[in-house]
């Protein structure tokens, strides 16, 4: 009989507490419903921001040319 691999552990973004990388835990890769909304509220408050690069709409050297 094969033992089942340990699942990977990974830490909560928000707290750093250990959780497992499983099906049953619904909150991956929170540990809970709480850490999760935490979360949501850092992105709706807007502290959490996706990088954008600033692009002159004048210089089109960069964009391909539509066909």
């Amino acid at each position: 009989m094969k033992s089942a691999a340990k699942p990977p552990v990974v830490s909560c973004p928000i707290c750093g507490a250990a959780v497992a990388w499983t099906v049953e835990n619904r909150w991956r890769p929170f540990c809970s419903e709480r850490c999760k909304l935490i979360d949501l509220g850092q992105w709706a408050t807007e502290k959490y921001r996706v990088p954008v690069v600033e692009q002159d709409p004048e210089d089109e050297s960069d964009v391909p040319p539509t066909q």
